[in-house]
């Protein structure tokens, strides 16, 4: 009798634990390494409080994660360059492009005797244009003349893979010097003049930490949780501008979207505006074959664009304006089961 009662109440316990195990619902996305700091936060949060929702986001950057949504192989994609309609028209049930945070692009540096570095719309370009080769070059030591600055090469780290910040980064490049938009050009993937490259921004963030001399580009929050030291650029206006959360949230304050969400303040004009910001996009799909799906994703989404925003600061983003968390909103109703 007792084995009797041992083994029904065995049976019944496995009952339970495949029931549970049935609730679990996996979600898979990829793509942008820009965001994903913040993204795998948001993930961490809303599992805490939706224990039966696991998500999984491999951060392999923006151009593998848009293959991933083309081909169908994740849930949803992230990209900090959007998608082009080109890509979309490849999406047999279309893709729906939500701006859920912003950041900014820095020029990180290790120069341990330099603490503050300004660079000039022209020494940058000409940097990454490999025309620029050695830290105590007259044009650099023009607007740094009490910086110690050596006699050094530049090496220039790089992203390696098609990337998002690729993408920002070049964009904006190619809009301040025409040299590097006829030699380099624009793109997730470039052909870089000169320097050594990385994988996603923690692989450049890597190569910057390792090698006295070394300046690569990298996201704020890469830089600010990695202590590396961060040029102030210059603007349109002229002005010398330190990356921040205040210089940044005023790149994006004027951006006036279309109504696909797509845009990249490329080279913003405002006396007080960080020169390289960018939104970063989640890629849904416009029409997902599962309710539940569908409907666990958009709510994902919400939670991101309003009480996720608290995370974004204190990890180096710049929390979206009240304005376009509302057009994301109206964005993602247009996401069917």
């Amino acid at each position: 009798m007792k084995l009797k009662n041992i083994y029904l109440l065995s049976t019944a316990l496995l009952a339970v634990v495949g029931s549970t195990a049935s609730a679990q619902m996996t979600l898979n996305g990829a793509g942008a390494t820009f965001p994903a700091p913040l993204y795998q936060r948001w993930f961490a949060e809303y599992n805490k409080t939706h224990p039966d929702v696991q998500v999984n986001y491999q951060a392999v950057g923006s151009g593998s994660g848009i293959k991933q949504v083309i081909q169908g192989v994740v849930n949803f994609g992230a990209s900090d360059a959007a998608m082009t309609d080109e890509e979309i028209a490849k999406v047999a049930n279309g893709v729906v492009m939500l701006p859920m945070t912003a950041g900014s692009i820095v020029l990180a540096y290790n120069l341990p005797d330099v603490k503050e570095l300004k660079l000039s719309r022209d020494v940058y370009a000409g940097i990454f244009l490999g025309t620029i080769t050695k830290w105590n070059d007259a044009a650099i030591k023009k607007d740094n003349p009490t910086a110690n600055l050596p006699d050094l090469a530049i090496t220039v780290a790089y992203r390696s893979d098609g990337s998002g910040t690729n993408f920002v980064f070049t964009k904006h490049l190619a809009a301040i010097s025409a040299d590097f938009k006829t030699k380099v050009g624009e793109g997730k993937s470039v052909s870089w003049p000169a320097g050594v490259g990385g994988k996603g921004n923690d692989g450049v963030t890597s190569l910057i930490k390792q090698t006295p001399g070394t300046i690569g580009y990298v996201e704020y929050g890469y830089a600010k949780q990695n202590s590396l030291s961060m040029a102030s650029l210059q603007n349109k206006s002229g002005n010398f501008v330190a990356p921040s959360a205040k210089s940044g949230a005023s790149t994006l304050a004027s951006v006036e979207f279309p109504d696909n969400l797509r845009i990249w303040p490329s080279d913003p004009a405002g006396a007080e505006d960080y020169p390289i910001a960018t939104f970063t996009w989640l890629l849904l799909y416009g029409k997902y074959d599962d309710a539940k799906t569908a409907a666990t994703l958009k709510d994902i989404v919400k939670y991101g664009v309003t009480d996720g925003q608290k995370f974004a600061d204190e990890l180096g983003y710049i929390p979206l304006p009240d304005k376009v968390v509302k057009l994301v909103e109206d964005k993602l109703a247009k996401v069917q089961p």
